[in-house]
């Protein structure tokens, strides 16, 4: 007969988890703007959690690494449906998908935004803009360090210099 009862640290570990559920759900809801993926990924992301609980170092930010692992499974569910060309119309009746009309977007203000970002990109420091274009680019800080033959640290301070510095630059497009 299997043994039930369940290790204190394993339970005082789950405790923690389903103890951010509620901050994770808000978090979910900001990058889903839907509460029924909201739910589904805040779901996913504790099973995440819980089965790769080996991984998780004692001592390290639990609601950092939970927030990553959310992040990742968001990131990757969009990467998949772009891939396979799948949107989601919120529409009654899906009108705009199976519309026959021929639609027109202006973007004239996205290129003038698109034109400032590359302006207030081209006026980084280089030892900035290689880090941080990169991480934009999707690769891990690790394999930049590796590539640039610097620490992991100063990858991780030039990219958020980085950030700070072009956030700066673009300050005028900050939400009120």
């Amino acid at each position: 007969m299997k043994n039930t009862k369940q290790n204190p640290e394993v339970k005082e570990f789950k405790n923690k988890v389903s103890e951010e559920s509620r901050p994770l759900r808000a978090f979910a809801l900001k990058l889903t703007h839907d509460m029924d993926d909201a739910n589904d990924l805040v779901q996913e992301t504790m099973l995440k959690a819980f089965v790769n609980e080996e991984k998780f170092q004692e001592g390290t930010n639990l609601k950092g690494w939970l927030y990553t692992i959310m992040k990742n499974i968001f990131i990757n569910k969009y990467r998949r449906a772009v891939k396979s060309n799948i949107f989601n119309d919120p529409t009654e009746n899906q009108y705009f998908i199976n519309s026959s009309s021929v639609t027109h977007r202006n973007d004239g203000e996205g290129n003038l935004i698109m034109t400032e970002i590359n302006n207030a990109l081209g006026g980084l420091n280089e030892n900035l803009k290689t880090p941080f274009l990169m991480s934009y680019r999707g690769y891990k800080y690790e394999e930049i360090a590796s590539f640039l033959k610097i620490p992991l640290g100063t990858v991780k301070v030039r990219i958020h210099n980085a950030r700070k510095e072009l956030m700066k630059k673009l300050e005028s497009y900050k939400k009120v």
